[in-house]
């Protein structure tokens, strides 16, 4: 699995940053659950330090990442370069999901672009780092970032989207306990 890093450089880092995509990668804690995998943009992510990570998680149509880190922590994310030199780099970690009401929620708020579709930040202390070659990953050309969640989140407003994340996140695909309960223990 390539090089294990003894911890993030500031190269790694600046070369995470350029990125135009990443990956987020959870499963539930049983068998038969469901592993997910979630594509996220750039502009949305951040490296405190060289131990953890945080991005802006978006209203969707699941919410598999927060009940998988809520029920067990668990969390890869994977930057791959689309352009230039090949590699590949993954954070192994310990994901922390953060909601409004938490204590760090406004302090991550102010630190990132607003978006009417957040619903929380995905906090990462990473326990495992590695970047590989990724020779055969293909090379595309980025062609912008998409507006249609800003859009929809927009026209739907504050009150319908919590409306909308009690209907479509309340709960797994495999039934765990979803992003209104999490808010409501909180």
């Amino acid at each position: 699995m390539g090089d294990v890093l003894e911890s993030l450089t500031e190269d790694h880092i600046a070369w995470a940053m350029k990125q135009k995509i990443f990956f987020a990668s959870t499963a539930p804690l049983c068998e038969s659950g469901h592993v997910n995998c979630s594509p996220k943009a750039s502009g949305c992510y951040q490296f405190p330090d060289n131990e953890s990570f945080i991005y802006s998680d978006f209203t969707g149509s699941a919410n598999e990442t927060i009940a998988h880190v809520n029920e067990n922590g668990r969390i890869l994310i994977m930057f791959c370069s689309f352009e230039g030199p090949p590699r590949i780099m993954r954070l192994h970690g310990q994901g922390q999901v953060i909601l409004p009401g938490h204590q760090d929620f406004d302090k991550f708020k102010k630190q990132f672009p607003h978006n009417l579709g957040l619903r929380s930040f995905i906090k990462v202390t990473i326990n495992r780092a590695s970047v590989s070659c990724g020779y055969s990953v293909p090379l595309f050309e980025f062609a912008g970032h998409r507006d249609a969640l800003d859009k929809w989140a927009n026209v739907q407003g504050e009150e319908k989207l919590q409306e909308y994340r009690a209907k479509k996140n309340s709960t797994s695909i495999d039934g765990l306990p979803g992003y209104e309960l999490l808010r409501r223990k909180k």
